[in-house]
């Protein structure tokens, strides 16, 4: 036997459950990945809060919780080649990251995880990683370029706000107050959200791009401002985001993109601020802190 979390109905943080579940095996073209960490997102909560949300991505009842997780290969099916037992990876499994053991195809995403990047980091890359990638390139992202971020310093805000650093961009990210301190060692002008947004923003000075990681505010105020509908993006604005603005997401990331950000980490030109790490029994704590939306930086969850 090994373990995994599990719901059996929607609802919050208390309907997660660390259960006993029969040990799965790799089939052929499968590796069988043992997890040591997994970063929680957004999305694995509200996954398992609402059915509308879940009903999107295909899960039913009961379901497993988490998308990203790190650990090593210990099984290898037979008709794989390229991945050897004892590997250490990194990658997604929807609906089932926060499990002893994930079974995946061995063409699915999986990702070698470098020397000199815990496991406890590469498990918050797959989703925000890809995630922060996938907006600064939907907004042709250059050096020179003065960035709005909105939800800046969220779990893909600290990607986004550095990556655009990194890519030579002046950035201003929105945020509360208690937050500037951590935004500015990040390499960002922080500016208060909500309304008058755009007002504050333009006494910052000119914008020329905008990424909205949370709603639309950002992306409304962008517009405002005069910035193009093709120089800002929305990541969860769902696919029809106002004025014409880009919606994208980590599948649209480049295939390169998280192999670029890991050895970026190891190199020290990028952090990963991990705020909290909850062993596996702690779930609901985990949870209930990442879905707060207080916290600055990622939470990982570690079996």
């Amino acid at each position: 036997m090994s373990r995994a979390v599990v719901y059996e109905k929607f609802g919050g943080p208390e309907v997660l459950e660390l259960r006993e579940v029969p040990e799965p095996h790799a089939g052929p073209g499968e590796v069988r990945v043992r997890v040591t960490a997994a970063g929680l997102n957004p999305m694995d909560w509200g996954l398992a809060a609402r059915p509308e949300a879940a009903a999107r991505f295909g899960i039913t009842l009961p379901s497993g919780f988490g998308y990203d997780f790190a650990g090593v290969v210990d099984e290898v099916g037979p008709g794989v080649d390229h991945t050897a037992v004892g590997d250490r990876v990194h990658g997604g499994a929807l609906g089932r990251a926060v499990a002893d053991f994930v079974v995946l195809k061995a063409s699915d995403t999986l990702f070698p995880t470098p020397d000199g990047l815990s496991d406890e980091v590469a498990s918050t890359l797959p989703v925000a990683g890809s995630s922060a990638a996938a907006a600064l390139a939907a907004v042709g992202l250059r050096a020179g370029d003065t960035v709005l971020i909105g939800g800046a310093a969220g779990g893909v805000g600290i990607f986004a706000v550095q990556l655009a650093k990194l890519a030579g961009a002046t950035v201003l990210g929105t945020a509360a107050e208690g937050t500037f301190p951590f935004l500015r060692k990040l390499g960002a002008e922080p500016v208060t959200y909500g309304p008058g947004l755009a007002d504050r923003v333009r006494e910052l000075g000119d914008i020329t791009a905008a990424v909205d990681l949370f709603g639309t505010e950002t992306a409304e105020a962008a517009l405002a401002l005069g910035v193009p509908p093709e120089r800002i993006a929305t990541i969860a604005a769902g696919p029809n985001p106002p004025g014409g603005v880009r919606a994208t997401g980590g599948a649209d990331a480049d295939p390169g993109a998280l192999k670029q950000i890991a050895e970026a980490i190891v190199a020290g030109r990028l952090t990963v601020p991990v705020a909290a790490v909850f062993p596996v029994d702690r779930i609901r704590d985990a949870v209930a802190l990442q879905a707060a939306r207080h916290v600055h930086g990622k939470v990982v969850v570690t079996l």
